[in-house]
């Protein structure tokens, strides 16, 4: 289907105070997988997958322990999950996910990054639908054959499978996450995976060619990511 999924590592923080940003988030994330099922990631495929996550972004086994420790305590914060849509310059489009334990601020913190680099905000829908919300897996050490039969053997549902290079990149709905991933593993075990996440694809994609639009959507995504409660940014712009 030509969706070009690129396999993306986050930009590994060049200071030391980027990347308690980054070991904040992860910890924001595990605690509240934690918090909502229980504290012991045998027993909860959540908290499972969101730490293995943590660990392929090198977050410290110290960062994941603290989080976990802290969701088995009693009390704590209240989070929620928000989701912002956001028309940027130049036509770009973009999804903001955040995990909050008060959404004013939230929503405050990033009006101001709008107001900085021509943002507005969009009501409920008006940029979802230029997205598929897919479950994403890439990997290698498979060829896409073998994968394709083992996941119809397997009874899995899948989208599509796409290969470029050496990497093969699975595409599917995210209610068949869990079930895709355990068939993945079933396969090969030691298999090297690069993506396993339910994401948003934009469906078509855009390259902003006007110097001064390009820095100004620059500018957006790092204001936004400077944001404390944002978690995930999905956007449609091909990025250099």
């Amino acid at each position: 289907m030509g969706r070009a999924f690129e396999v993306r590592k986050k930009s590994m923080m060049q200071t030391s105070a980027s990347k308690s940003k980054l070991y904040a988030r992860y910890g924001k994330e595990i605690y509240v997988a934690a918090k909502n099922g229980v504290p012991d990631p045998t027993m909860n495929q959540v908290l499972k997958q969101v730490i293995e996550k943590a660990k392929r972004d090198q977050i410290p086994a110290d960062v994941i322990k603290r989080a976990v420790e802290k969701a088995a305590g009693s009390g704590g914060e209240n989070y929620q999950s928000v989701r912002y849509e956001i028309f940027g310059p130049a036509s770009s489009l973009l999804i903001v996910d955040c995990l909050t334990d008060n959404p004013n601020r939230s929503i405050s913190d990033l009006r101001a990054a709008f107001n900085k680099a021509e943002g507005k905000l969009g009501v409920s829908g008006s940029v979802m639908h230029f997205f598929e919300h897919l479950s994403v897996f890439s990997f290698k050490g498979l060829d896409e054959e073998t994968v394709m039969e083992s996941l119809l053997e397997k009874d899995c549902d899948f989208d599509d499978i796409e290969t470029e290079e050496d990497i093969v990149t699975v595409y599917a709905n995210p209610s068949s996450f869990n079930k895709i991933r355990q068939a993945l593993s079933e396969i090969k075990t030691d298999l090297e995976m690069l993506a396993e996440e339910i994401t948003f694809l934009p469906l078509d994609r855009i390259k902003i060619t006007a110097e001064n639009e390009a820095k100004l959507f620059e500018k957006l995504l790092l204001l936004i990511e400077d944001c404390d409660d944002v978690q995930n940014i999905y956007h449609n712009v091909i990025l250099d």
